[in-house]
């Protein structure tokens, strides 16, 4: 029990053995080569979901990156996550363009009905909401991406009818 409260607080995770040969086994393509942290992460958390503390260790050892330097990578880019995501990730771009033109309140109505804030998931596991900086799709602005569709010129009348389309 002790250990399900730590991982709870801490966003680790237990590794079981089967799961550690299993990243070992992706990370050993990575081994040795320069320049391929951005893309073992990748790997590893198609595997995993998210990048919990626990993994993030294992990356390092394998790929004899200092832990600081994996940290520092996972936390700069949004897509890659340390806590556990939704079965469907909803992101919302508060990018200057998409916030003049109702970002905002796009972000307001999502977590109003969902019942949940940026960074956390619906108790089914359903959804989990995070904010973009910037989509790099101005002029289609306000923009929501689910998973990897885009939606352009969305309105918060009509972000809970997008979202049903993801069960």
């Amino acid at each position: 029990m002790a250990n399900l409260e730590v991982e709870e607080r801490t966003g680790d995770m237990e590794i079981s053995s089967e799961l550690e040969d299993t990243l070992l086994s992706v990370l050993s393509r990575f081994k040795g080569k320069k320049g391929v942290l951005i893309q073992a992460l990748h790997a590893v958390q198609s595997i995993v979901g998210y990048l919990p503390p626990s993994v993030l260790r294992i990356v390092a050892r394998e790929l004899d990156v200092p832990l600081s330097e994996v940290y520092g990578v996972v936390t700069f880019y949004h897509f890659f996550s340390m806590k556990p995501r939704g079965k469907h990730v909803i992101q919302v771009c508060l990018g200057t363009a998409c916030y003049v033109r109702g970002g905002q309140e796009i972000l307001d109505k999502i977590q109003k009905e969902l019942g949940i804030g940026v960074g956390e998931v619906t108790e089914d596991g359903l959804y989990s909401v995070e904010v973009m900086r910037c989509a790099g799709a101005c002029g289609l602005a306000p923009v929501v991406r689910i998973d990897n569709d885009v939606h352009k010129r969305v309105n918060p009348s009509q972000i809970m009818e997008i979202i049903s389309n993801y069960t």
